[in-house]
């Protein structure tokens, strides 16, 4: 059995620039991964089938799955007739805004690569990823990017400063489709990128929390007014930066000292069952 390791992202910044003709939206998004990890086991088969197996009841175990679907896209591009058992050891919550299907997705392509000695290197696997999902390619380099296009342009950034994250996630599921068709393009208050880049580069971790910014809040906010609630409570617990990741419904603070983290970890398990505290990542992934 080999085993992978699929890491979540937050996005500090997420802003939509206009809808494309493709139907997809032009999005820039500085995009991190974070220390809380699914755990992903690849074994080969000789039968040629996908199975999937999951500590998880609410992820499919089929071709809905997105790690199944990258096996099948090795498969199929490599002509592979060896099959694979894909076990899905779940810690990031489901439908949460923090890419865990498409974290696995990137795990079980970089693990396939390894396990069936293709010998690919990692910007052929990420533009096999870009194939299954905007978030995949990210999720194949991991660490700290930029993010273009539909997301599968991925440029590297340095890991952002060193600090605490605390993710809390109501026990409710948003629809990334229904998020984005809400959005009304020329009312967007665009977050300042440009400013977050400067503060990565700079390590400016006071830059950074004044920096975050998502255009996807104002519509998820009107659907699930939870979200809201939790957003206010994180900042009144103290952290530094507060905000939903991706389309939601995880809200994530920022914190720069361990007792103050406490605080909000400890305030924030009244409101939530699902509430983390993890630290950056920042730090590309290799290969493996």
């Amino acid at each position: 059995m080999l085993y992978v390791k699929a890491p979540a992202k937050i996005n500090l910044t997420l802003d939509v620039l206009y809808k494309r003709p493709d139907h997809y939206h032009e999005v820039e998004m500085v995009m991190t991964t974070v220390d809380l990890a699914d755990r992903i086991g690849l074994e080969s088969r000789t039968d040629g089938l996908i199975k999937i197996i999951s500590t998880n009841g609410f992820i499919p175990t089929d071709y809905r799955n997105l790690a199944y679907q990258a096996a099948q896209l090795i498969k199929d591009t490599y002509d592979i007739s060896e099959g694979v058992t894909i076990s899905i050891e779940k810690e990031i919550p489901v439908a949460a805004g923090l890419a865990g299907g498409s974290s696995d997705a990137a795990a079980t392509l970089k693990g396939l690569n390894r396990l069936w000695r293709l010998n690919l290197s990692i910007d052929t696997i990420a533009e096999l990823g870009a194939k299954i999902g905007s978030d995949v390619s990210f999720c194949v380099y991991g660490g700290t990017a930029l993010a273009t296009g539909r997301g599968e342009k991925i440029q590297k950034l340095p890991a952002p400063p060193t600090c605490w994250v605390v993710l809390a996630k109501p026990k409710i599921g948003v629809s990334t489709a229904q998020v984005y068709g809400g959005l009304k393009i020329d009312e967007i208050e665009h977050p300042n990128t440009h400013q977050m880049l400067q503060a990565i580069e700079r390590n400016d971790y006071r830059l950074m929390c004044n920096s975050i910014g998502n255009v996807l809040e104002s519509v998820t906010f009107k659907l699930h007014p939870e979200v809201v609630m939790i957003k206010e409570q994180m900042k009144r617990f103290g952290a530094d930066a507060v905000l939903m990741s991706g389309s939601g419904p995880t809200v994530f603070g920022l914190v720069d000292n361990e007792s103050r983290m406490g605080r909000v970890y400890n305030g924030l398990r009244g409101f939530c069952d699902e509430v983390f505290a993890v630290r950056l990542l920042g730090e590309s992934n290799s290969l493996a």
